[in-house]
């Protein structure tokens, strides 16, 4: 393996692995403070890509509002899905809500099959981010150096939430005692407006 191939290889890599992380750290936060199995944490993400889709390609909207508007409704699902699915359960058995899980994923998988089809559909990208950037015969995407930056940046946020905010420190008292956190005070289950 040549060096520039191994350099491609590397930052191609960076950019997977920083998904999964982001991803990895989903899961372990749910299930670490829940104690349950987000089954439909993925869906969600798909989600994500589909309101960025029908938003650029349907309502025309700009990219980058694309973007941020997808964030936003993939989070209103998310927390539609915890009122609706998980919290009503919280005090039952675990297998229930570990059912409760499964089920949420198959809906959305099967109404995203239905709604979307299960035809691949092309995502448009910016200019900026499809342009290849060449330094000697190394070809990169300025997705493969975004992508690495925003998860370090995003990581960085959630460390400094988890470790420096009240709502942090009522994450790590959750996630090792429910029921001593319920007496020191700490509100479990905080009604949004």
């Amino acid at each position: 393996m040549s060096f520039e191939m191994f350099v491609q290889h590397l930052f191609n890599a960076l950019t997977l692995g920083s998904l999964y992380g982001l991803i990895a750290i989903g899961y372990t936060m749910v299930y670490g403070i829940l104690r349950l199995i987000n089954f439909a944490h993925g869906d969600i993400f798909m989600l994500g890509a589909y309101f960025v889709f029908f938003g650029v390609t349907l309502t025309k909207l700009p990219w980058g509002v694309a973007v941020v508007l997808a964030v936003a409704l993939s989070a209103v699902c998310g927390i539609v899905i915890d009122r609706i699915a998980y919290r009503p359960l919280r005090d039952a058995p675990r297998i229930s809500a570990l059912i409760s899980a499964i089920g949420v994923s198959f809906f959305i998988e099967n109404l995203g099959l239905v709604i979307f089809t299960g035809l691949p559909k092309p995502v448009y990208r910016p200019d900026w981010l499809v342009e290849i950037i060449t330094v000697g015969n190394i070809r990169i995407l300025p997705l493969a150096l975004i992508v690495p930056a925003i998860a370090f940046a995003l990581v960085m946020g959630l460390l400094w939430i988890v470790y420096r905010t009240k709502p942090g420190l009522a994450m790590r008292s959750i996630s090792k005692d429910i029921e001593t956190t319920r007496l020191m005070g700490f509100r479990l289950t905080r009604s949004l407006p």
